[in-house]
């Protein structure tokens, strides 16, 4: 979904305190999530204090009810995550850094405990994660770093009052807020190791389907419309960045290319893909600026942009497939997807994709 991502690396450092190497960049994932929670205070009391803006107030009782409704209504885990509310005062809780070769979509991964290898590297701190990303570029990889506004910690941190609502979301239209409260408890109830493509599609199917529902049942009409506006853009964007990682997936895996064909193809591709999406601009009927959001994304693409991006849909398909076969049923579905984690990733991958869609 672009704002919101199994960071891990927080859960996996406050597991890892000796004994890990780099114990530098775990040290700084523990003292980074430690200060979020350490600002965490409970929305309950949060709501009736008079310091609290109108605002604010607001939003924080609209979350709670997408809390209780994710428990009640798609049998989401319920426990203490998202009933407490921290001001980061900053944009993002982490910057993750993705990598991958000049002429491939394959990402970089990082391996940590608990959460196994992901594609992605957290930093707390913007500056240490462009610097890593830096170093990685001189390696020869082609990188990327994206603010992240949430993370989940797979539900190991609701002893200590779970994972929070953030600044860095709150204001979300209500149908996004909604969606990324119910990707990050789907994180709680199905985490594949090692299989960053599985557990975000999974997520990213929980949101969808009961953000839908959402919004049909218990949003407001105004509410329906404003988000109708925001996926539609979101809609249109990902189906032409689909179509351009199609593109060049194809194009890497041609063989017999010599070095020059590859540079040459590659950026035909990429500039294709920038006039097809002035192009789309232009005929959406939207506002210029209302694209500002993914003006940088397209700008600054790269195969770590459409890595990454991979991660969140390839899957989406076969788990909204999965659920419409199992009843539409929540608890069923969630079964079914527990069972398929159990199998091999190539073939938990195959199965997906063979479910009948639509």
């Amino acid at each position: 979904m672009g704002v919101a991502a199994v960071a891990g690396v927080a859960l996996a450092a406050t597991l890892c305190l000796s004994g890990c190497a780099n114990l530098g960049y775990y040290w700084q994932s523990v003292t980074g999530h430690l200060k979020i929670m350490g600002a965490a205070e409970p929305v309950s009391e949060l709501v009736e204090q008079a310091e609290t803006s109108p605002r604010l107030r607001e939003r924080l009782l609209l979350a709670q009810r997408i809390r209780q409704y994710a428990s009640r209504e798609l049998k989401l885990p319920d426990n203490p995550s998202y009933t407490r509310y921290a001001d980061l005062h900053r944009s993002a809780a982490v910057w993750n850094v993705t990598a991958a070769p000049i002429y491939s979509l394959e990402l970089k991964t990082w391996c940590f405990p608990v959460t196994g290898c992901v594609g992605y590297r957290g930093y707390y701190d913007e500056g240490a994660a462009r610097a890593e990303a830096a170093q990685l570029a001189q390696q020869g990889y082609e990188v990327n770093v994206y603010p992240v506004t949430a993370y989940s910690t797979l539900g190991y941190m609701n002893w200590a009052g779970g994972d929070p609502l953030l600044n860095t979301f709150v204001n979300y239209p209500e149908g996004e807020l909604a969606r990324l409260i119910f990707h990050e408890l789907a994180h709680q109830v199905v985490y594949a190791k090692n299989d960053t493509t599985f557990n975000e599609s999974f997520a990213t199917a929980v949101e969808r389907l009961g953000g839908a529902r959402w919004l049909g049942t218990q949003a407001s009409e105004q509410a329906r419309a404003e988000y109708a506006a925001f996926d539609g853009r979101r809609r249109m964007f990902r189906q032409l960045t689909r179509a351009v990682r199609a593109r060049l997936k194809d194009f890497y895996e041609t063989p017999g290319l010599s070095p020059e064909e590859k540079a040459e193809g590659k950026r035909r591709i990429m500039a294709q893909f920038r006039a097809d999406y002035e192009a789309m601009k232009a005929r959406s009927g939207f506002e210029p600026a209302r694209w500002r959001g993914y003006d940088r994304w397209v700008r600054e693409a790269n195969n770590a942009f459409f890595g990454a991006q991979a991660a969140y849909d390839e899957l989406v398909p076969g788990f909204e497939a999965l659920f419409h076969a199992n009843g539409d049923d929540w608890q069923r579905f969630y079964d079914a997807a527990r069972r398929l984690k159990e199998l091999p990733k190539e073939e938990r991958h195959r199965k997906l994709k063979e479910i009948p869609v639509g």
